[in-house]
């Protein structure tokens, strides 16, 4: 019984994004899509002539029927992979979508475990050194007559 409805929430969560790349949208795509010519500028973004012209494309490419990665693929052949917005999520590009996530990762460790060393309990402190005289403690009795002896200095 729990194996279907967990099927049926997955499910129910996918569909979303199957409807999305079967039946995309031009303003999901532009979203996605960087204009060729403008620095750091998506088409959503962009006026330029380069990117009205895609925009016309992706909306002849979606009223021919072509999905949302039958479209990317086509405007990546022509333009190169600089016309995406996010690096594609395998081979070497994989790195520019793990390299955050292990940096966060690595991040909250580090301030864990300085956390725990912070909060633990210190260090007892030393006993306070007795007199000495050549390296070997006083006498008690030669440790109040000196008590006495600095007390007559003081007074």
């Amino acid at each position: 019984m729990r194996l279907v409805a967990l099927l049926l929430a997955a499910l129910v969560l996918a569909a979303p994004a199957a409807a999305s790349e079967q039946h995309p949208t031009l303003a999901e795509l532009e979203g996605q899509l960087m204009c060729p010519i403008c620095s750091g500028e998506t088409l959503a973004q962009s006026d330029s002539q380069p990117a009205q012209r895609i925009k016309v494309e992706i909306q002849q490419r979606i009223a021919a029927g072509d999905t949302r990665s039958q479209i990317k693929r086509r405007l990546v052949a022509e333009w190169g992979q600089r016309i995406l917005a996010a690096p594609p999520r395998h081979g070497f590009d994989l790195l520019a979508w793990l390299l955050p996530i292990v940096g966060v990762l690595g991040g909250a460790a580090v301030l864990g475990v300085l956390a725990w060393r912070w909060t633990r309990e210190p260090e007892p402190e030393p006993a306070p050194q007795r007199w000495s005289l050549n390296g070997h403690p006083l006498e008690p009795d030669e440790e109040r007559r000196l008590d006495e002896e600095l007390a007559r200095f003081d007074g």
